[in-house]
This record gives structure tokens, C-alpha cells and sequence, in this order.
């Protein structure tokens, strides 16, 4: 039994890797990219199936945010020529909705800058909700809303919010590198508060600021550690006007191996190709549904992506099958 047989058996059998054996998938040599991808087909598809989900976001409130993500087009420290504005009204959001149940997208995602939420803005992401499961109760619905406590987290939940999204975004050890504002610990806070609530957590990270492997492999126990419903691996795209504006991409045969890695330390995750795949992966996009389950279409936050059409058709051609 070779190396990557034997991950899929130990993985499917519930016994984590240890840390050298999930080191040995950052570095594997390219040549054997076909072989890790294959296995980690192996494992998504006991959980997913040929399943591809897609999923459309919301940028609700753009810009205006007083925290210093480095990486972030929206950040106080940014001077990336973006549009701005205030949270939008409740009907734009039900109509976000709209627009992504007719793209074919089965979640929609509410993103909103800043720290976290106000009062009014609470109550107006609330709204939203009701309104929204009101009209399709059988929408996924995952909200962003920064940093929240329990009470902020039931209140979301009560509206019919299922998903928090909360990214650790890097490693403990390299989180001060990317932001100062706010503390990994705060992130840990929100995580486990949407969890107290009854609420599925959405949570993951982003590649290519400048970190180490191990700090790869710290954000990926990290994550195994509370087994998000929902992963998002972001690749970093640099944004002019932003510290990281100057970063290049990391090599797609690196991306896929970090989304490898992923599933083979979370396999029953809802693991996503999110921003980043179409400019780092390029002509390697489809390689990435073998490890992710699903993927954004129409677009990022601040960023272009694939229309709804070519991502249906790029999961329709490699066999796989677009979740309705």
C-alpha cells in the first residue's frame, strides 16, 4: 500500500495524521500531485459524493472598516480604489437572495466590515434573515458579521441565520503579522460562541501572506480541532493599495496541495475553493473540485471571479455534479 492509499484508509478510519505525515503533503514533490489529489477525492467523495455546491456572497457593507487586515481591501490601512458604503437595506439584501437562488447558488453568504456589528446593525441583519427564510426556506444562509458574543450569535440564530462565517485566516503564531487590531484569540471567541448558540460554523483561512508551511499546518489542526461545517481556503490575491499588494501568488501545484491537506485533516468539511482560485489555479481550476466540495461563483467582495455559467459548466465537463 502506498503512502497516499494508506492517509485514505487512516483517514477514513478516523485516525488523524500526524504532523509529519500531513507535513509530507505541503512538500510533496509535483510529480506526485495527481496521486494526493486522487486520494483526497477518495475521502471527499464518502462525505460529498460528486457534489459541487455553489455559493454566492454578499458584500453588505463595503470599506469603512477601522481594523488593519493587511491582506484587505476594506481595512483602515487600505487605500485600494473601492467603493464604499453603509450597510445596505433590508430589500437589497432579500434581493441578493434572489439573485443567488436564480444563479443556481444554494448559499448565500452576508458579509459586512468592520469589528463587528451595532445594534441597528443586528437587528437590520436579523430582518434580512426572517425576510429571506421567508421566501426560500431552503436557502442556506450564512452571515459575516465580524466579532460577536453568544447573545449576537442566538439573535442571528433565531432570525434563521444557520452558518457564522469566521475565518482564523493564518496560524496563531503569524496572526500579528497580518493584524493588529484584533487577537486570534477573538477569533477563537466568536468561533466558539456561534457554536454555544446552536449556529454552524464557516471558517477557514488564507494562503500566500508570506507564512511558513508550519504555520500552514498550525492553521490546519487548528481547524481540525473544531471540525468547521464549512471551510473556505482563500488564496491570496494582492490588492494594490494594501500591505500585501506587492505579494505574488503561491503556484497552483501549491494551492492544490494545501486543499489536500485540508481534507485530509477535515474530511467530512464542506471544503471551498474561495478567493483566489480562478487567478492562482488558472487552468488548474478543476483540479481543485477533487479535494473541495464546493465554490463561490459571480465574484468576490471586493474582487471579480467566474460568472455562475462558466463554473457550472467547468463542474458539469469534469464529471462532477453542481448541487441543486
Amino acid at each position: 500500500m502506498n503512502r497516499c492509499a494508506r492517509m485514505v484508509q487512516q483517514v477514513v478510519e478516523e485516525r488523524p495524521l500526524a504532523r509529519e505525515q500531513a507535513r509530507q503533503v505541503l512538500e510533496a514533490a509535483d510529480e506526485e500531485l495527481r496521486s494526493l489529489l486522487l486520494a483526497a477525492f477518495e475521502v471527499r467523495q464518502r462525505y460529498f459524493g460528486r457534489r459541487v455546491k455553489m455559493v454566492m456572497i454578499r458584500n453588505a457593507r463595503s470599506g469603512r472598516c477601522g481594523e488593519d487586515c493587511h491582506y484587505c481591501s476594506q481595512s483602515a490601512i487600505s487605500s485600494a480604489a473601492i467603493p464604499t458604503y453603509p450597510l445596505q437595506p433590508l430589500e437589497s439584501l432579500v434581493e441578493g437572495a434572489r439573485r443567488a437562488m436564480a444563479r443556481g447558488a444554494r448559499r448565500y453568504c452576508v458579509v459586512t466590515s468592520g469589528r463587528g456589528p451595532s445594534r441597528a446593525d443586528l437587528e437590520r441583519l436579523c430582518a434580512a434573515a426572517s425576510a429571506i427564510k421567508r421566501e426560500f426556506p431552503e436557502i442556506e444562509l450564512c452571515v459575516s458579521p465580524g466579532i460577536i458574543g453568544e447573545s449576537e450569535a442566538v439573535a442571528l440564530k433565531e432570525a434563521g441565520v444557520g452558518w457564522i462565517n469566521h475565518n482564523l485566516n493564518t496560524s496563531e503564531n503569524f496572526h500579528s503579522r497580518i493584524c493588529t487590531t484584533h487577537s486570534y484569540r477573538d477569533r477563537l471567541r466568536t468561533i466558539a460562541a456561534a457554536r454555544k448558540a446552536g449556529l454552524a460554523v464557516c471558517s477557514g483561512g488564507i494562503v500566500g501572506m508570506g507564512e511558513t508551511d508550519e504555520d500552514i499546518l498550525d492553521l490546519g489542526y487548528a481547524l481540525a480541532r473544531f471540525q468547521p461545517e464549512s471551510l473556505p481556503v482563500n488564496f491570496l490575491q494582492p490588492i494594490p493599495g494594501t500591505p500585501l499588494g506587492g505579494a505574488g501568488l503561491i503556484e497552483p501545484q501549491k494551492a492544490l496541495k494545501v486543499l489536500c491537506l485540508f481534507r485530509f485533516l477535515c474530511p467530512a468539511s464542506d471544503i471551498r475553493a474561495a478567493s483566489g482560485r480562478e487567478k492562482v489555479l488558472g487552468q488548474w481550476q478543476a483540479l481543485a473540485l477533487y479535494p473541495a466540495s464546493s465554490i463561490f461563483i459571480d465574484g468576490y467582495l471586493t474582487t471579480s471571479g467566474d460568472p455562475a455559467e462558466e463554473a457550472r459548466r467547468m463542474i458539469v465537463e469534469q464529471g462532477f455534479e453542481p448541487q441543486v
